[in-house]
């Protein structure tokens, strides 16, 4: 590993064109025109963006318990590929994230592979059973520092349960990351309830199951005053009810998948599986709605949502295949296509929504930093002026993506975690920075 990197060139978020010199794990200098020391690895950056490391909020890693879709190795990877030096990783592994056991066990194998900081998601109910509080403080005081709480792929649908849990985590400054879906209103659902699931005689997963419990979640933590996150909203009556709640003054804050942003319901019309995914492709107006409110901050952040399965799990009929979809390696170019293709908004947009808002409401102080001095090396450099046509081969251990043989714009160079080149040229790194690097 070059103990020095110093990237020439490079346009910023604000558009100022700088060198910045890396030394250790911070950023040692940003000015034009600096000299490289001796020793020091220089990266031409001419016509690329550099941007703060990535941080993903909703990352499936699926260790332990399902290595068959993901390991902590391949999930992170997968991330770097995808400019990330930090991801979120949900519960709903095997044994289940709901002790401080488990929730270390993750955080250790994330340092283990050094591709980037893995921080464990604690479940918010025993076994994510929804019938039993988990152990929220234990997590919360244990080596993971858990901050972040949700049994995604399940709602917490007690409304006791839930007040129980807003109230809980307030004392630490923690937060409940929703999973909205009523499970009584989308028994067998298949797809988006609409023409579409009628026409193709799928059983339908109605917009009012999310939004439902969006405003009764919000509502509770206004009555609480505490802090909640809803998951892949992907309805524009989800999207209405956050913008009144918000304007409320509640302490809600909303993501968006990048698949929500780009796909939709007509495309079930395949009886491809690699598009089952929960909540469900919506339709073209649901679509606009999330473009909309991500571009006009009532949504405030991309989470990817990455869903790793093994090939049997979505290569049979639609009915028997498994929910989800991988994220995690376009979720960037996703990002430039509605924000910065669209001429509607702006690189520092993009950093808002992938890096600095996604940290904060997870808690995370080091990472989402600005490129300054003294700031930690997590440095994601795009080639903006790339077009990809995505392939199937990938850093993940599945392949469920449904944007293969799709173009899309811009193209991560090199991803810099905590000093360590984890991807160079377009090209992982053989070994992460590891433990002792």
């Amino acid at each position: 590993m070059s103990k020095q990197i110093l990237l020439k060139n490079a346009q910023l978020a604000s558009g100022e064109v700088t060198d910045i010199l890396v030394a250790g794990d911070r950023i040692v200098e940003v000015a034009t025109a600096i000299t490289a020391p001796s020793e020091t690895e220089v990266l031409d950056c001419t016509g690329l963006v550099a941007l703060p490391g990535f941080v993903d909020l909703h990352t499936h890693l699926r260790e332990p318990g399902f290595e068959q879709s993901e390991t902590v190795l391949t999930g992170t990877q997968a991330a770097a590929m995808g400019g990330y030096t930090a991801v979120h990783a949900m519960a709903n592994t095997m044994p289940v994230a709901d002790t401080a056991g488990v929730v270390e066990q993750i955080a250790g194998l994330g340092i283990e592979a050094g591709y980037a900081d893995v921080y464990p998601i604690g479940a918010v109910t025993v076994g994510l059973e929804g019938k039993q509080m988990a152990e929220l403080g234990a997590m919360a005081n244990s080596k993971a520092k858990v901050r972040v709480f949700s049994d995604d792929g399940k709602c917490v649908h007690d409304p006791v349960l839930m007040r129980r849990a807003l109230e809980y985590v307030k004392a630490f400054g923690g937060v409940i990351a929703q999973h909205a879906q009523d499970p009584r209103l989308t028994e067998g659902a298949q797809m988006n309830e609409g023409k579409v699931s009628a026409e193709l005689g799928l059983t339908g997963w109605p917009s009012v199951a999310e939004e439902s419990i969006i405003a009764r979640d919000v509502l509770l933590a206004e009555h609480v005053d505490s802090r909640v996150h809803i998951c892949h909203l992907s309805t524009r009556g989800s999207v209405e009810i956050v913008k009144w709640a918000k304007a409320r003054g509640i302490r809600v804050t909303a993501e968006v998948t990048p698949h929500h942003l780009i796909l939709d319901d007509e495309l079930v019309r395949s009886y491809d599986a690699v598009y089952k995914v929960n909540p469900p492709l919506r339709t073209q107006d649901d679509v606009l709605a999330l473009r909309e409110a991500l571009i006009d901050g009532t949504i405030d952040i991309i989470g990817t949502d990455h869903a790793p399965h093994p090939i049997e799990a979505k290569d049979c009929e639609w009915n028997a295949a498994a929910f989800g979809m991988l994220g995690l390696e376009t979720a960037a170019s996703i990002a430039q296509l509605v924000l910065i293709e669209s001429g509607k908004s702006d690189w520092n947009r993009l950093v808002e929504v992938l890096a600095t808002k996604p940290a904060q409401i997870a808690g995370d102080a080091e990472n989402g930093q600005p490129i300054a001095v003294g700031s930690i090396a997590n440095i994601t450099v795009i080639d903006p002026k790339a077009n990809r046509t995505v392939v199937a081969e990938s850093a993940s251990r599945s392949i469920n993506n449904p944007y293969v043989g799709m173009q899309l714009p811009g193209r991560v160079i090199h991803t810099i975690y905590r000093g360590y080149q984890t991807v160079k040229n377009g090209e992982l790194a053989s070994r992460g920075r590891g433990r002792n690097d």
